[in-house]
């Protein structure tokens, strides 16, 4: 299989100086970009089928009827935030 090439970067001096510096002993500073955007690439592809797989879940709860708004979740866990706080207030006075 043929290779292809990335657009190259222009970075600042002291950029580049950084980078250079963390560089493992036998790492170059072209392995070190191809990792970095590999890493990128799949980072982005796991937040995307994540992202699908939470609206296919909300879509399926929201048929099955399997569904508590995120404003009513939300209204509960600030009534027990509020509980516990009065709670603490009367146990220290």
């Amino acid at each position: 299989m043929k290779t292809a090439t990335l657009p190259s970067i222009r970075v600042e001096p002291e950029f580049r100086t950084a980078v250079e510096s963390l560089l493992r002993d036998t790492e170059t500073l072209t392995e070190f970009v191809e990792n970095a955007v590999r890493e990128t690439v799949s980072r982005r592809r796991n937040q995307a089928e994540f992202l699908a797989r939470g609206i296919q879940s909300l879509e399926l709860a929201k048929r099955n009827g399997d569904y508590v708004d995120a404003d009513v979740v939300l209204g509960k866990l600030h009534q027990r935030l509020a509980s516990a706080r009065n709670r603490k207030t009367s146990d220290q006075g």
